[in-house]
């Protein structure tokens, strides 16, 4: 932070832990996302594949050696996250054969048919499809149906503003995808049972800005070929400095 020239207040960050394939990451997230991601941690050697489920994480108990780093109820659900997961479910529940799927194969020619069948999008593409009127008439009354309530509920629920019937937009969510077909998957778990856990403004604690993170991290985990270097971590703190509209520097590139 200090070499950064950043200004750490505890209650203006907060942790962001990211896993993947090839490694586990831990950044800090500004809240309010005025200031880009600053990585704490990174390791390519975790070996865990289980995680049971823990009643109680006691001191001395079952692998748990420090009381935890935060309360468990201060921890907050991913939105992106639950956007992403409530478009696989949607695609995954489309009629294969139907002009709505067929539409989606149309707009995203870079996108492998195994990702569109599975209902793998990042957040840019779900914004473009949200805006998009052509997908919608292609859609049977069904499907068009559940894409109403989901792009009402984004609009109105995972951003910055939050409806005064916001339990009303979930409700009709979760009916629709019901109508749909779609399988119970943890996000829409989170909306029926657990919707008093959402804080009330999620604009602010999105964890977009850490998915841009993963994004950036990812492209240079490719070039160290998944090994731990803190070159890597060099690299990307060049990037933060980089990244600066107004600076300016001794020599043109």
């Amino acid at each position: 932070m200090t070499e950064l020239k950043f200004e750490y207040k505890t209650s203006d960050w907060r942790l962001f832990i990211d896993s993947s394939k090839v490694s586990l990451k831990a950044v800090l997230l500004h809240n309010g996302n005025k200031y880009p991601s600053v990585p704490v941690a990174h390791a390519t050697e975790i070996k865990e594949v289980e995680w049971p489920k823990r009643d109680a994480l006691i001191p001395g108990q079952r692998n748990v050696l420090h009381t935890p780093l935060i309360n468990p109820e201060d921890v907050l659900l991913p939105p992106l996250h639950i956007k992403l997961g409530l478009m696989k479910n949607f695609v995954k529940a489309m009629n294969k054969n139907g002009d709505g799927f067929c539409y989606l194969k149309k707009k995203f020619p870079n996108i492998s048919d195994a990702k569109i069948k599975e209902g793998i999008f990042v957040g840019p593409q779900i914004r473009n499809l949200l805006a998009d009127e052509e997908f919608e008439q292609k859609l049977n009354p069904i499907e068009k149906s559940a894409w109403t309530c989901f792009r009402n509920f984004v609009r109105n629920f995972l951003g910055s503003h939050r409806a005064e019937n916001y339990e009303e937009l979930v409700n009709n969510l979760l009916v629709a995808y019901k109508d749909m077909g779609c399988n119970m998957s943890l996000k829409i778990h989170f909306l029926h049972s657990h919707l008093d856990f959402f804080p009330q403004n999620l604009g602010a604690v999105s964890d977009e800005h850490g998915e841009r993170f993963h994004q950036d991290i990812s492209n240079m985990e490719k070039r160290y070929q998944g090994k731990w270097s803190p070159n890597m971590l060099a690299d990307y703190y060049w990037t933060l400095k980089r990244d600066v509209p107004d600076a300016k520097y001794s020599r043109k590139s």
